[in-house]
């Protein structure tokens, strides 16, 4: 396993969990997390730059309720997240990471571009 990879399972441990102060430590200062929604799931228009609104904005987005499955998964070529339910995927991240911190996220949630994802 690499660097990157242990970052990005570090970072899906805390979005388990809802714990907004982990996240914030494991993401760069200067973090940005950049969401697709479609226009037909609520998402943040804008990028939303910083540790601390990154990490309010991915508690409220990747935290796991008893209906949904976190996984670490390859997204473009590289270790990242997706989550589940009932195996209908609702996001898949894919994950930039600088300096040992996760430096930007993608944030997948448009559904038109999810059914891939999905289990069978």
């Amino acid at each position: 396993m690499n660097r990157h990879d242990d970052v990005v399972r570090g970072f899906a441990e805390a979005c388990r969990r809802g714990d907004v102060a982990a996240l914030r430590a494991a993401l760069a200062a200067d973090a940005v997390a950049e969401c697709d929604g479609g226009g037909v799931v609520p998402a943040a228009v804008d990028p939303v730059r910083g540790a601390g609104d990154v990490a309010r904005l991915v508690a409220v987005l990747l935290h796991t309720r008893p209906d949904t499955e976190l996984t670490v998964e390859s997204v473009n070529g590289r270790a990242g997240l997706a989550l589940r339910r009932d195996g209908r995927a609702v996001a898949v991240v894919a994950v930039e990471v600088a300096g040992g911190r996760v430096a930007v996220l993608w944030v997948v949630l448009n559904p038109a571009k999810l059914s891939g994802w999905h289990r069978r």
